[in-house]
């Protein structure tokens, strides 16, 4: 049995003494003590916290403890700065109040256990020394050994003071050396880990009218263990390295062409900088979300694409991929550069209803980038690829004679991109039946019609070197 399983009230009964001298800074039962606090907070989890908070100090050597600083602080990274004062050392405490760390920390000392009679409600108190609190509390009263159990029996316990290093919410304490006495303001900074943000992003996609509708959002995610206060919140888009080594996530979304506009926002470098329009509260253990990003009626269209991975045979149809495509150029897009997220597409039905019909991951897009979206698998839109002949013209190279087979049970025309990737080395093209493009160094695309309710089918010939 765990000491956490026992649910036994527990009472640190402080002298009035110590409340006196103990300054209101490490009182636990005092209220948030964060200054003027301004949050930078980058996507990748980390943040950097700067405080300011007046200060009353003594000239000389003194302690100063800075409580409500995140519970995951990077204490190497703490600088204090203000007029007149140095730090000579500083300790994190980060061993928070509880029940159980208060038994635990009790072990070797006296504490007093009160018990109820239920049947009368009298009470009887013994003094007991704490000799464990581990997998269960066990102490000695007088001259027996008892362990407490949780049977249900009202049981508290008393103890007389907090112990010094159990802090109520997480502290940093730091020893200074202060030239004069008197008020000062002082600058508290240090990264931290468990404060990140997300972006999201709402398509609303009017086919008839070639349109979307976008949405952003911001989530910012607070499990740092403090809550910050009326904090002036600054976003950056963008993961600064941590001297662990960078990494790149790709989205399932398609860059197509990265923009060259310089977008309207502040910069940072080479990072863009979002900063929230009024201070905000970041409650720990909370997700908090504010838009920065609405647009309507941006030029997009619908789109199907079909790929072949090489020059082989897919015999079984299967379906196109639905693709949405539109820019976030200045004219005639959205006008603003994309943080990476999630865009998540919805449609109205013939109720007027908006439905989901499919989401996407996006990396980070440049202002007057050109987009595509793969919203889904196209329901009555598919394709097939046939190897109609393969023959070997020398020791070196061969004809490879491909059919790409198209259906559209749609009542409408639909166009498709097809797209035929592994075209790597010395790959020709001799014949085909509609012209391609050679959009890389190993694919090619055409643009092929299907009427409603009908099939299409390309013929392409190549020559290559294996």
């Amino acid at each position: 049995m765990g000491t956490a399983a026992l649910a036994i009230p527990l009472i640190a009964q402080v002298p009035a003494q110590a409340q006196t001298a103990a300054p209101q800074s490490a009182n636990p039962l005092a209220g948030n003590a964060q200054g003027d606090v301004s949050v930078t907070i980058y996507q990748n989890g980390q943040s950097l916290v700067q405080d300011v908070r007046q200060l009353d100090l003594d000239a000389g050597r003194t302690r100063q403890d800075f409580p409500d600083v995140s519970a995951q602080i990077r204490s190497e990274t703490v600088t204090l700065g203000g007029p007149g004062i140095g730090i000579v050392e500083q300790n994190f405490d980060f061993d928070l109040l509880s029940p159980d760390k208060l038994m635990e920390k009790a072990v070797g000392s006296v504490v007093t256990i009160v018990r109820t009679n239920p049947a009368t409600g009298a009470e009887t108190r013994e003094q007991a020394r704490v000799l464990a609190a581990n997998g269960g509390i066990v102490l000695q009263i007088g001259s027996r050994i008892e362990v407490l159990r949780d049977d249900g029996l009202p049981v508290r316990v008393i103890f007389d003071k907090v112990p010094e290093n159990l802090r109520a919410r997480p502290t940093l304490s730091v020893t200074l050396q202060v030239a004069k006495a008197g008020r000062v303001p002082a600058t508290l900074t240090y990264l931290t880990p468990g404060l990140g943000w997300t972006s999201d992003y709402v398509m609303l996609f009017d086919e008839a009218k070639g349109a979307i509708d976008v949405q952003g959002w911001v989530t910012l995610t607070n499990s740092t263990g403090t809550t910050y206060r009326n904090a002036d919140v600054l976003l950056v888009a963008g993961n600064p390295n941590r001297g662990q080594g960078g990494f790149s996530q790709l989205g399932d979304a398609t860059l197509e062409v990265a923009g060259t506009e310089t977008g309207p926002r502040e910069k940072l470098g080479d990072y863009y900088l979002y900063p929230l329009g009024e201070r905000t509260t970041i409650a720990n253990a909370q997700q908090k979300q504010v838009s920065f990003l609405d647009v309507k009626g941006v030029a997009a269209r619908k789109t199907y694409e079909w790929t072949n991975g090489w020059l082989e045979t897919q015999a079984e149809p299967r379906s196109a991929a639905t693709v949405l495509k539109f820019s976030t150029s200045r004219t005639g897009g959205l006008g603003d550069q994309l943080p990476a997220g999630t865009i998540r597409v919805y449609m109205r039905d013939k109720r007027g209803d908006p439905q989901f019909i499919g989401e996407s991951r996006v990396a980070a897009a440049p202002m007057g980038s050109q987009m595509s979206i793969r919203t889904g698998e196209a329901f009555d839109v598919k394709g097939a690829a046939v190897t109609v002949e393969r023959k070997r013209l020398s020791s070196t190279r061969w004809r490879t004679a491909m059919r790409y087979d198209f259906s559209n049970a749609r009542p409408d025309a639909v166009t498709i991109d097809l797209a035929q990737n592994g075209l790597w080395g010395d790959v020709r093209v001799i014949d085909q039946s509609i012209t391609g493009e050679r959009v890389s160094a190993d694919r090619m695309e055409w643009k092929v019609p299907v009427p409603g309710n009908g099939k299409a089918s390309v013929t392409v010939v190549f020559d290559t070197r294996y």
